[in-house]
């Protein structure tokens, strides 16, 4: 929603008249604590930025973080909002997106807990995502075209940089960190996947799956953001264990991975600096 961006942005730079982010990211379930390490950080409660609100979710702080995160000026969306919250869920995910963009960001780094598809991923492991099934039944482009932003028709060719996707991967060689590109298939919640469609997305070619990212990546496209993300593996997909999936279960999962996805991130961005 351009007006809502717009407002947005003219609050968030009367009180950072001169701060100007490189990169916006996006924190996903329990994977809040990276914003932690942000120095000189100003902190924006969403309910004080139009359209930013979201309902609650345990693992989602719901704050906008402005500031330096290893010599790169981020602004740091920690919390996201997710279609299965019904309502204006889109606009919502698009006030969010384009405040970045306004702002003056260039990339979109993005993380999110997904359950692994993958025999060879367990909990905690890292992906990172190469490109994307949506299996949400909706698209955030739907409706008329804000020409503001981008073009009526837009390409998801190289949805997920190949350059930064390879910056991504050299990163984790060099400390030591497993990390495998995979396919991200998003589906729209809340339920957790049914063990036929998880066979299904499997025969599909997905390697991860989720209730995120997907909106996101194609309103950033949209807006000519370059966008690069990585999964954080919180369990096996539904019927891969014995495990029986809840949101807790999601969020204890997130603690496995945050040391390493931390650790990715932050010399990623000192690399970029």
């Amino acid at each position: 929603m351009t007006q809502s961006a717009k407002e947005a942005v003219a609050i968030i730079k009367n009180l950072a008249p001169d701060f100007v982010p490189k990169v916006g990211m996006i924190l996903g379930s329990g994977l809040g604590a990276i914003s932690g390490q942000i120095e000189n950080d100003i902190v924006i409660s969403y309910s004080d930025l139009p359209n930013f609100s979201a309902h609650p979710i345990a693992g989602h702080a719901s704050k906008l973080h402005l500031g330096i995160l290893k010599g790169v000026p981020v602004a740091c969306l920690e919390g996201r909002t997710h279609l299965y919250e019904g309502g204006l869920a889109i606009e919502v995910i698009k006030t969010l997106i384009r405040t970045l963009k306004l702002l003056g960001c260039e990339t979109l780094l993005t993380t999110n807990a997904v359950g692994s598809l993958l025999a060879d991923v367990p909990p905690g492991g890292l992906v990172l995502v190469s490109d994307q099934i949506n299996f949400m039944f909706n698209n955030p482009l739907i409706g008329k075209n804000d020409d503001e932003f981008g073009p009526r028709f837009v390409s998801m060719d190289n949805a997920y940089d190949a350059q930064l996707r390879q910056d991504m991967l050299r990163v984790a060689q060099k400390i030591g960190i497993p990390l495998r590109e995979g396919v991200y298939v998003a589906c729209s919640g809340p339920t957790f996947e049914t063990h036929a469609e998880i066979r299904a997305y499997k025969t599909l070619g997905a390697d991860v799956v989720g209730m995120s990212t997907v909106p996101e990546t194609i309103v950033a496209r949209h807006c000519g953001l370059k966008v690069v993300s990585v999964s954080a593996v919180t369990n096996f997909a539904a019927g891969l264990s014995s495990e029986v999936l809840s949101h807790e279960g999601t969020l204890k999962g997130a603690t496995l991975a945050i040391e390493n996805l931390a650790k990715l991130f932050l010399t990623f961005l000192a690399d970029m600096a």
